[in-house]
């Protein structure tokens, strides 16, 4: 056969239809035939020439699992264990993504943009792997034709173990922010998560949830690596915009919401228990909850590693997952897969006394997630904390294998697998699981291990099973367009992001504005830096909304004398890291802090002695950064501000804050008439509350600090624990705050939500 037609053979898929069954789709190129029984269907999938028990879909999920789960080797079992690194569609040809085609770059390859690449047919065929994360794709129809491929692969190698693809959030309009690498594009485009916490409505949540999973499952997506529902208690943290924000009770219902739509399947989309053609895997994180970083700091992050508990509140911090992600209203009862956190929380292990990333603590899975809260379903690693810490305390892309730095890579493997781990994220190589193995077969015995083994096993193939992929993992590339990013998904998407705008100050009721009066913009100033992979970017001076977006709305001059009212975009201050390279050659222990203020920032309160810290005498464990001082990245914002103030003559002044993290406001609120805060929505969802198209209604899901020295002395793991800025109009700018035309919201959701003030 020409290799034209043995392209075209890869490429072609064969449906079969059951009589009140599913419609089975194979690929013609995989080898596997169709069997006949009792009149109905069911594909070969192991081309043994009989019906297997997984094959034979009229049985549950469960009893198919342990069926292929006993059937597997050791090996395939490992692959399954495994959970890609970052792939990219077309693959980058430099970078962290980058891959190759036949030994080249993409562009020099003369490959097509759905083609696998040499590391995913690797991946795939060697190491078993069948769980694939996948980031940005060029179109919904490459992404379609890309998954059939995968598919097909899968479909014709071993026992025809269907790929389970996924990704990490992308419904965002920002596709720079941190972990929505797969964002912007054609697809719909909502709030960040703490945009739906704004809205205190859990059924816009529910409702992205169900189109979000219908547009996933266009792309051949059917995991989401989200929610990410940890209780942002320390409002420095840099993940803080990813949560649905500080209160506990508030998460959870949100985190109840999302994972409903994302899993329910209804009507003919059903197969069974709510579970069926249009369920995406909801993969919760953080357990148990990545929010008290001291300092503030990150865990992806050597510097920030420990989370610490001065409140004495880590029960708090479940609530997300006990009374919202596992207590799910609709059918699918809870989520199907949970995500730890690098995190170590510090003296929480009340058994073994371990401070050893979230992870590998049996205490925290194995007693306490899947014993006492009974859950039995994926518990999968973040990624990379099983491989050696390789850069610096302040990179990303370093291995995080927190309090298990002395082990070997395999010997961390067979932690987490004692732990009660299922899968390592970010781990493309099968050989450190087949070492753990060995390692347990010695400890325990073959029969031990092959036990344990095959009961992660059963649990990664249930979420499998239950979404129909045995039977049709194939997508038609033209209803994946059609369904991706369609009109009425982009219409509700957006008016999600007006819902979610928060108006924090309306002096003397300047706004709603009438269209066309005219406004100015200035520019605004970004110096060089480095991007979130430590890439570095450069200085730039420009515009920060598209003028012909604002254009329909206002005339746009960039002369103050002639403008009705002035409009300065910023966002949150941007510090780092909370760790200084620069610190430690001087001498220091390297640690800085991280502030919430634009201007040049000096911890005169913070601890004298940090609460958490490493013994090892490569490493700090005094890590207080008390009379130190940080300028965040962007302390210009506050100078286009002021400046704006200055040259408008008295003319009003409005700000359009981007919220990623609560932000200290007092440099400025006094000096401008209104406040608009948003978080991460497109400009014109913006503009149509400025002029009135859209009533405000959002609510603040955290509090606004007065200053720094309340950020300092708060404690990591308590929410609502601030002293709250209090604007010139009298207003406390807390959680649960928000005005619309009228004044002050008070209505059912502040009657639920609101607390008592500070």
């Amino acid at each position: 056969m020409n290799n034209k037609a043995n392209s075209a053979k890869e490429e072609t898929i064969r449906y079969v239809n059951n009589p009140g069954g599913p419609t089975l789709g194979f690929c013609e190129a995989s080898g596997v035939s169709i069997l006949q029984q009792d009149g109905l269907f069911f594909k070969d999938l192991s081309r043994d020439g009989k019906l297997d028990k997984y094959e034979d879909w009229r049985l549950s999920p469960e009893e198919r699992a342990r069926d292929l789960a006993s059937k597997m080797t050791v090996e395939q079992i490992a692959g399954l264990m495994l959970y890609s690194r970052h792939q990219s569609i077309p693959a980058r040809s430099r970078g962290w993504f980058a891959s190759t085609y036949g030994g080249k770059p993409y562009e020099e390859s003369g490959a097509k943009p759905w083609d696998l690449t040499d590391e995913q047919r690797a991946f795939l065929e060697k190491d078993h792997l069948r769980h694939v994360l996948v980031t940005t794709v060029e179109s919904p129809e490459v992404a379609a034709r890309w998954s059939n491929k995968v598919q097909a692969f899968a479909e014709g190698t071993g026992l025809g173990i269907p790929a389970n693809n996924s990704s990490d959030p992308r419904h965002s309009s920002d596709a720079s922010a941190e972990f929505n690498a797969g964002a912007g594009g054609k697809i719909s485009m909502w709030p960040e998560p703490l945009g739906l916490a704004a809205t205190f409505d859990p059924k816009v949540t529910e409702r992205f949830g169900e189109i979000a999973a219908k547009e996933y499952r266009a792309l051949g997506i059917t995991t989401a690596l989200s929610p990410q529902i940890d209780i942002a208690t320390d409002p420095r943290w840099f993940r803080f915009n990813g949560t649905f924000g500080e209160d506990p009770q508030l998460s959870a219902d949100m985190a109840r919401a999302y994972v409903d739509g994302f899993q329910t399947s209804k009507g003919e989309s059903e197969i069974a228990g709510g579970w069926g053609y249009d369920s995406v895997n909801a993969m919760v994180k953080h357990w148990p909850g990545g929010g008290p970083g001291e300092g503030g700091r990150d865990a992806h992050y050597a510097c920030g590693k420990y989370a610490v508990y001065p409140g004495n509140n880590f029960d708090e911090h479940l609530k997300p997952f006990t009374e919202g992600a596992f207590q799910l209203e609709g059918k699918t009862g809870m989520a199907s897969a949970v995500m730890p956190y690098y995190t170590v929380s510090v003296g929480q292990d009340t058994v073994n006394g371990e401070n050893v990333g979230n992870s590998y603590n049996s205490y925290l899975i194995r007693d306490l997630l899947r014993t006492k809260y009974g859950y039995d379903g994926v518990v999968c690693t973040d990624w990379l904390v099983t491989a050696d810490e390789s850069a610096g305390k302040d990179s990303f892309l370093s291995g995080k294998p927190w309090g298990v730095e002395g082990l070997s890579v395999a010997e961390r493997h067979y932690k987490l697998l004692m732990a009660g781990v299922d899968q390592f994220g970010g781990n493309n190589e099968i050989e450190p699981v087949l070492e753990a193995y060995r390692i347990g077969v010695a400890e325990h015995g073959e029969a031990y291990m092959r036990s344990r083994f095959e009961q992660s096993a059963v649990r990664l193939l249930k979420n499998m099973f239950r979404l129909g992929l045995f039977e049709n993992p194939y997508l038609q590339p033209e209803q994946s367009a059609e369904t991706a990013g369609n009109p009425a998904f982009m219409k509700e998407g957006f008016d999600a992001q007006r819902k979610s705008i928060v108006l924090l100050k309306n002096k003397n009721q300047l706004l709603p504005l009438r269209q066309k009066l005219t406004v100015y913009i200035p520019k605004r100033y970004t110096p060089a830096g480095k991007d979130w992979f430590g890439n570095p970017t450069p200085e730039k001076r420009e515009y920060p909304v598209s003028l012909e977006i604002v254009g329909k709305y206002f005339r746009v001059t960039d002369n103050p004398d002639e403008a009705d009212f002035g409009l300065v975009f910023i966002s949150s201050p941007k510090s780092g890291t909370g760790y200084s390279q620069e610190d430690a050659d001087r001498g220091g222990n390297g640690y800085v802090p991280l502030s919430l203020q634009y201007g040049t920032y000096t911890a005169d309160h913070a601890r004298e002695i940090s609460l958490a810290g490493d013994s090892r005498p490569d490493d700090v464990l005094n890590r207080s950064y008390k009379g130190k001082s940080v300028t965040p990245e962007n302390t210009s914002d506050l100078d286009a501000v002021l400046t704006t103030k200055q040259k408008l003559k008295g003319k009003p002044v409005i700000v359009s804050l981007l919220l990623n993290n609560p932000t200290v406001v007092a440099e400025f609120e006094a000096e401008v008439d209104a406040i608009v805060v948003n978080f991460g929505v497109q400009v014109q969802a913006v503009m149509e509350v400025l002029t009135g198209s859209a009533e405000p209604s959002g609510l603040l899901p955290l509090q606004m600090p007065a200053h720094m020295k309340t950020v300092e002395e708060q404690f990591e793991d308590v929410a609502h624990d601030m002293e709250c800025h209090v604007d010139t109009e009298g207003n406390t700018y807390d959680f649960a705050f928000g005005l619309n035309w009228s004044g002050v919201i008070e209505d059912e959701r502040t009657k639920k939500y609101k607390k008592e003030t500070y």
